[in-house]
């Protein structure tokens, strides 16, 4: 503040002082000479006050406070006690200011009915009425614009990348077809965000998170079930592209990256202690559970020490018999019926060397293995299978996919072959 405005409050108000001047609330954000303690503000003593009295379970925000519950009764209840609370403090309270129960409430800007997050319809209008930018300030301000609602939207960070690209100083601005699409599709995708939520917890409660590695970048959509629902319900939708070395990757590391990406964001949802399965496109546990780095790698081995730790964290959050994190390999759509997770899962038992089986084992013992390599501009894997006891072999090929999916591929075919 100017020294103009500087004066010494009474003691007395030092602990709460604030003031309004031309309709703006100031508060102290730097010492006048001779002070030793800063004066709390106005939020952080309603914070006290509520914590002192047991308050019921609320949230606060600088001096807005929301409560909650399943019935009106029990709101109603529950806000009674903060106000008196607060009114027992010292805090004068304006009605105006006091919403009773309801099923929709705003709270900082987000709409919220029924427990779940909606886009508000002024936002939507807003920015369907928005002109295309013609300047890189103006291409800043409709990102800040839609960005704050970006866990709606699926592949948000894929969509405005080239707005994004426009907007770096390295780079002139020029905008053409493809920001010009950008543009008209971003503003669709707001129209359309769905719902998310509302978080629910217990046993009956399946959390699934899908992750993808594709060319342009990672995704990874959270999704939560209840026994007894047929549709999914979505929490949030999240990505980012490739930083640094990370687009040099091997599709495992980059399906490990999303992996871990996604198990962070899930836990700012959901929580730590939940059951997690992950909706993978490659197998990743493996390598997690046996420690091991591969032999080809671009990743380094203190970010691989990172994804292990991460995974090992999570799966060991479990019972024995059902552990904290699984996998499935899975396409998506979103729109999947998923089953509920079974409520006791064996974990998988490694067999012994093929020289140590019975004779009736080796009978059915089958060798899997599973290759690609690049011709020109196109991968081409091989996915083969190996009975020692017939000398049979079986295999298939195609383009366009990695070796890991080639080493899935093989063991399908072995499951094929042992029908």
């Amino acid at each position: 503040m100017r020294k103009d405005y500087s004066h010494q409050p009474a003691a007395e108000c030092r602990p709460q002082f604030a003031f309004t001047w031309r309709g703006v609330q100031y508060t102290w954000n730097r010492l006048p000479q001779g002070w030793k303690h800063s004066p709390t503000i106005c939020h952080g003593l309603i914070q006290t006050a509520l914590e002192k009295d047991d308050a019921p379970e609320h949230l606060q925000y600088i001096n807005d406070i929301i409560t909650w519950g399943n019935k009106a009764e029990e709101v109603f209840e529950k806000g009674k006690r903060v106000i008196q609370i607060l009114l027992k403090a010292g805090f004068a309270i304006k009605k105006s200011k006091v919403k009773g129960p309801a099923r929709e409430i705003q709270f900082l800007g987000i709409k919220w009915y029924n427990a779940c997050c909606h886009v508000h319809m002024d936002e939507v209008n807003k920015t369907a009425t928005m002109s295309p930018p013609a300047k890189k300030k103006e291409t800043q301000a409709f990102l800040g614009l839609v960005g704050f609602w970006r866990m709606h939207i699926p592949g948000y960070s894929q969509l405005v990348s080239p707005l994004y690209q426009v907007t770096q100083k390295k780079n002139y601005f020029e905008y053409g077809l493809e920001q010009q699409q950008a543009f008209e599709h971003i503003k669709q995708e707001i129209a359309r965000a769905v719902a998310l939520g509302p978080v629910r917890t217990g046993p009956a409660v399946q959390n699934v998170l899908y992750t993808a590695a594709g060319e342009p970048g990672l995704t990874w959509n959270l999704w939560q079930k209840t026994s007894g629902e047929t549709p999914c319900r979505p929490l949030g939708f999240w990505g980012r592209g490739y930083g640094g070395s990370e687009a040099h990757y091997t599709p495992t590391e980059k399906e490990n990256l999303a992996d871990n990406e996604g198990i962070r964001a899930t836990s700012e949802v959901v929580g730590t202690e939940k059951s997690l399965l992950l909706a993978l496109r490659l197998p990743v546990l493996h390598w997690m559970f046996k420690g091991n780095i591969p032999s080809t790698h671009h990743a380094t081995s203190s970010t691989w020490s990172k994804w292990v730790a991460l995974i090992m964290q999570r799966a060991q959050l479990g019972k024995p018999n059902h552990p904290g994190i699984l996998e499935e390999i899975m396409d998506w759509p979103e729109g999947r019926d998923f089953g509920a997770l079974p409520e006791e899962v064996a974990r998988a038992q490694e067999i012994p060397p093929y020289n140590e089986l019975s004779e009736d084992e080796r009978r059915y013992a089958l060798f899997t293995d599973g290759s690609c390599r690049v011709v020109g501009n196109h991968r081409k894997w091989k996915a083969a299978v190996w009975s020692p006891t017939r000398q049979v072999v079986e295999a298939t090929e195609g383009e366009g996919k990695s070796s890991q999916f080639a080493e899935v591929k093989a063991t399908q075919l072995a499951l094929e072959i042992a029908e």
